[in-house]
C-alpha cells in the first residue's frame, strides 16, 4: 500500500488515476473532506489518526492512500467493501459529532466515487486543485528549511543572552478522584514553538532528529538552571521535567536535585520511548540513580498502540503518560491499556492532552484519575479564580497564561500572584 504525503499529492493521485483510466471498472475513490472540518479536527496529528482508522479499508486489497495538501484524504482501491467504508465513516462521524460541518453537511463529508461512472467528476476536481496550487504557488509561504549544525550553534549561542526563566513554562497534572481535585505534580518545559519565536519560524527544528536531540540536551541544562532565577514562591511537591536520559548525569541536574529541591520534594523525569529504546542500558542506569535519590522515571507520549509494543515487565517504569486522541473514544475495552493501568496502578498512570469531557470519561472508564491538558487547565484556573478578589479584571485565558510563566512582565500584571501560584 502506498502512502504519499506531499504538498503535491494531488499530482500523484492524478498519475494513479491515469493508470487506471483505461480499465477503471471496479475501482473507486473514497474521498474525505477533512479540510471542511473545524481547525482542531484537521490538525496534522488528527489527520494521521483518521488515516489509521481507514487502514483497515485498504489493508486487504490493492490500494493507495493520498493525504492531499489541504488535508483531505483520498483512497484509491479496487473492490472496496461498502460495509467497511460505512463502518469507518460512521466511527469518524460519531467521533466528530460536535463538528458543525458534519452536523450540517454530513452526507457530503465522505463520498465514494465509483468508476467508471464518477471518474470524470473526481478527475476534474483533483485537476482543478492542482491548477489552483500552481497558480498560487508563488504566493505561498516558503516551506521551512531543515535545521543544520550551524543553526544549532547559533541558537545555543543566542540562548546565552536570554533569561531562560522567561522561556520555561509549567502545566499542572491533576488528581481528580472522589469529587476531590488536587495537583499531583507540575510539568516544566520549553516549547519548541517558543524557540521559533526567538529564532525565526523559517527553520524546522525537528527536521534533523540528531541535531534536535543535541539541542534538547543543551536546553535540558539551561532549563534546570532557570529554576534558581524564577520568581515563583509556591512550588509543587512533585516537579516533572522532560529530559534526555543523559541529562540526569549533568552537573545542572545534580545541582538542581541537591541545592534547589527541598527534602520533601520529588523529581519525575519524563523520557521519550525512542530515547529509551536507543539505549536500554542507560535507561536502567538512570532509573536506578533516580530511585536512589527518591525520584521517579516516567515514559512519556504513549498511545494504546505504542503500549502494545512495549514490554512493561522489562522496562518497569515508575509512571506512564498516555496521550489522548478523540478516536480513542471507540477503544472502550483495550486489554493493553487495562493491563498497563493494573500493572502501574492508577496513581501512576496519566492521561494527557485531555481537551474534552470524553477524554476524562475514557480515562475514568479504565480506572485512570490523573489528567493533564487544556480542559484540566481550565478546571484548575477556574478553581483558583474563585478565590481571587480581582478575577473580573482579567479573563480566564489571561490567568492561565500568567500561571504558566515562571516570571516576566505579563505575569507581573497579576495583582494577586500569591493566589495565581496556589497549589490546589
Amino acid at each position: 500500500m502506498a502512502k504519499t504525503r506531499n504538498i503535491l499529492s494531488e499530482k500523484y493521485l492524478l498519475m494513479a488515476l491515469d493508470r487506471v483510466a483505461k480499465n477503471a471498472f471496479g475501482y473507486s475513490v473514497l474521498y474525505l473532506n477533512i479540510s471542511k472540518l473545524k481547525p482542531k479536527n484537521r490538525h496534522p496529528e488528527f489527520v494521521k489518526i483518521i488515516a489509521m482508522l481507514f487502514e483497515s479499508i485498504i489493508g486487504a486489497v490493492r490500494g493507495s492512500m493520498f493525504i492531499l495538501s489541504n488535508g483531505d484524504i483520498a483512497i484509491l482501491s479496487k473492490n472496496i467493501s461498502p460495509e467497511k467504508i460505512e463502518e469507518a465513516v460512521k466511527k469518524l462521524r460519531d467521533g466528530l459529532a460536535a463538528d458543525p460541518v458534519l452536523l450540517q453537511d454530513g452526507q457530503n463529508f465522505a463520498r465514494v466515487y465509483n468508476f467508471p461512472k464518477d471518474f470524470l467528476p473526481l478527475y476534474s476536481k483533483i485537476e482543478s486543485m492542482v491548477e489552483e496550487y500552481d497558480e498560487n504557488a508563488e504566493h505561498l509561504p516558503r516551506p521551512k528549511e531543515p535545521i543544520e549544525a550551524d543553526d544549532v550553534e547559533k541558537i545555543i549561542s543566542a540562548l546565552d543572552d536570554i533569561d531562560m526563566a522567561e522561556l520555561v513554562k509549567r502545566q499542572s497534572i491533576l488528581n481528580i478522584h472522589n469529587d476531590k481535585i488536587e495537583v499531583l505534580m507540575q510539568e516544566f518545559f520549553v516549547a519548541v514553538k517558543d524557540l521559533n519565536i526567538y529564532f525565526g519560524d523559517n527553520k524546522d527544528l525537528l527536521a534533523n532528529r540528531w541535531l534536535f536531540q543535541y539541542l534538547t540536551q543543551i536546553l535540558d541544562k539551561k532549563t534546570l538552571s532557570a529554576f534558581s532565577s524564577s520568581e515563583i514562591k509556591e512550588w509543587p511537591q512533585r516537579i516533572s521535567l522532560n529530559l534526555n536520559l543523559s541529562s540526569v548525569f549533568s552537573k545542572e541536574f545534580i545541582d538542581f536535585a541537591k541545592n534547589f529541591l527541598k527534602p520533601e520534594q520529588q523529581i519525575i523525569v519524563e523520557v521519550q520511548v525512542m530515547d529509551v529504546l536507543n539505549n536500554l542500558k542507560l535507561y536502567h542506569e538512570v532509573k536506578d540513580i533516580l530511585h536512589k535519590g527518591g525520584h521517579k522515571l516516567l515514559l512519556d507520549s504513549l498511545s494504546p498502540a505504542s503500549l502494545n509494543m512495549l514490554n512493561l515487565d522489562k522496562l518497569q517504569p515508575d509512571m506512564i503518560k498516555i496521550f489522548w486522541e478523540p478516536l480513542m473514544g471507540y477503544d472502550k475495552d483495550n486489554a493493553t491499556v487495562k493491563n498497563a493501568v493494573e500493572q502501574l496502578k492508577s496513581e501512576n498512570t496519566i492521561l494527557a492532552k485531555c481537551d474534552s469531557n470524553d477524554a476524562l470519561k475514557w480515562g475514568l472508564s479504565y480506572g485512570i484519575h490523573i489528567f493533564q491538558g487544556p480542559l484540566v487547565d481550565e478546571i484548575e484556573i477556574a478553581l483558583i479564580r474563585k478565590n481571587c478578589p480581582k478575577a473580573n479584571k482579567c479573563t480566564l485565558v489571561e490567568c492561565l497564561k500568567r500561571r504558566r510563566l515562571l516570571q516576566g512582565m505579563f505575569r507581573d500584571e497579576c495583582a494577586h500572584k500569591e493566589i495565581l501560584e496556589k497549589i490546589l
